[in-house]
């Protein structure tokens, strides 16, 4: 198969049609478990271990659609690779929420994002039960194999047969509906644990001022370090980046109205505006003192997302993909019919923060439309060359996103992946091969919908050279609808 579009195939103006990009928001209502046996080339004998994806999988209950995708049940995804071959299992997460609404088949809660009881504001108002879907990210980590969502606690899933286990509160560190972020960093060799690895993670609690809670969790998954702190205002914050010595999150410039919510008007994600004439505060934490914090500032933007920080002397450097603005969830609108023109892209940054003189400064290091980065596990944290990344197919403007973009730090240099006219790509994973020598030896992974046949596939690259092409595709039997994040382990 070419995996290399030309300009030529594709319309002068867009590399994709509304219709095809809309097929992978389709609920999948149907449980699968099967060996995959349509591949195109070879899956590598060497590529051994699991992929878990985590994604929202029901877009509607018994036919009442959901708001946003956001607000959408959990489910993942387990594509597991040995010797050769690939077994896909998929499974919902049984959330008391998912359990409930099942039965009552129909809307029970109220979602983030804009999804409201039916019945009017009089159903909704005053009610701030928060359902927790549990359908951002899925880990593995001392031994046990968790579901996060960021404003509640991980749901505990066995790693063979994805079954609800139940809620994980850490021994007691975490309380009943206490957040667990969704985006845990994994430090490859923590200082304080004698160069063992250990997972980094965060609560937020918002009000007029928020607190931000850091959690340190050993390779056995026990929390070795908490602590909490108070920064001022109120904070939307989805992702952080560590480095060795510190923990760092971008204070996007929103505000947050509660009337709208408590009347049963609006969703909280409808209650939170951006603030353009305000400036983005970039929070540094210390990881191994309990004071020290600094609070710089940087122009205006929006980040869900970073890629990765390291420090050099007295600098820290951070990459982050920078919106101009929140892309704000807007009542009585279909998420599905989403004009990608009117709204500017994601965008990949270079931010250098100096804690010696307080300032930040800024460059844009990829002008393409690009989200969901990815590295090598064993550089969280640490300078870094090779950065993978879904983009745009195209070079400027806003589209969904079609390609897997390699970007050489150092050189400058690019390499394109790209499944357009009819493919549609989420988060790329980077797979280290096994006793590798170079940063770049390994693979990357990525969920592919492929609109001529409403299906998934799982793409294998090279990650050392994209122009090498696919390594391996390896054809689903049915689509997974478009997800948001997910981990490798090789350790099941």
């Amino acid at each position: 198969m070419q995996t290399l579009k030309t300009e030529e195939n594709l319309s002068p103006k867009k590399s994709y049609t509304r219709e095809d990009w809309q097929g992978g928001y389709k609920s999948l209502t149907q449980e699968y478990d099967y060996w995959i046996d349509n591949v195109e080339g070879q899956i590598p004998p060497e590529l051994h271990g699991t992929l878990f994806r985590n994604g929202p999988g029901l877009f509607d209950i018994n036919g009442q659609s959901i708001h946003h995708p956001f607000d959408g049940d959990g489910m993942i995804s387990r594509i597991s690779l040995a010797n050769g071959r690939a077994h896909f299992r998929n499974r919902f997460i049984r959330t008391e929420g998912y359990l409930a609404e099942q039965k009552a088949e129909k809307i029970l809660h109220r979602g983030v994002f804009g999804t409201q009881k039916p019945g009017g504001w009089l159903a909704n108002i005053f009610d701030f039960k928060i359902k927790n879907i549990a359908n951002t990210n899925v880990i593995y980590w001392g031994g046990k194999l968790l579901a996060l969502w960021e404003a509640a606690e991980p749901h505990q899933l066995d790693p063979q047969t994805l079954e609800t286990l139940g809620k994980e509160y850490f021994d007691g560190v975490l309380s009943e509906g206490e957040a667990f972020s969704a985006h845990p960093r994994f430090d490859p060799s923590c200082n304080q644990d004698g160069g063992a690895p250990c997972l980094v993670n965060f609560s937020i609690k918002p009000g007029r001022s928020t607190t931000i809670t850091i959690f340190e969790l050993n390779p056995d998954g026990k929390v070795v370090r908490k602590h909490a702190h108070s920064v001022p205002g109120f904070c939307f914050i989805h992702d952080f980046v560590i480095t060795p010595n510190y923990c760092i999150f971008f204070q996007n410039p929103v505000t947050f109205n509660p009337i709208p919510l408590a009347l049963g008007i609006r969703a909280a994600g409808e209650c939170i505006k951006f603030q353009p004439n305000q400036p983005t505060q970039i929070i540094v934490i210390p990881r191994h003192t309990q004071t020290g914090i600094k609070i710089l500032e940087t122009q205006a933007g929006f980040v869900f997302h970073h890629a990765n920080a390291f420090e050099v002397d007295d600098e820290i450097v951070i990459d982050s993909i920078c919106y101009e603005s929140l892309p704000e969830v807007e009542p009585e609108s279909d998420f599905r019919q989403v004009n990608f023109e009117a709204i500017s892209p994601g965008q990949l940054w270079r931010f250098h923060v100096n804690l010696d003189s307080g300032k930040a400064c800024q460059k844009i290091i990829e002008s393409r439309c690009c989200e969901f980065p990815s590295i090598n596990p064993e550089l969280v944290g640490r300078d870094y060359q090779y950065l993978y990344i879904g983009a745009a197919h195209r070079e400027t403007g806003n589209a969904p996103l079609q390609a897997l973009l390699k970007i050489d730090l150092k050189s400058g240099e690019r390499q394109l992946w790209s499944a357009a006219p009819r493919g549609f790509i989420g988060e790329p994973i980077f797979v280290p091969r096994p006793d590798a020598q170079k940063e770049d030896d390994g693979w990357v992974l990525a969920l592919v919908y492929d609109a001529t046949h409403h299906r998934s596939d799982l793409v294998i690259l090279d990650a050392s050279d994209f122009n090498k092409g696919t390594v391996a595709r390896l054809h689903l039997q049915h689509h997974i609808p478009y997800g948001l994040h997910g981990n490798f382990t090789t350790e099941i």
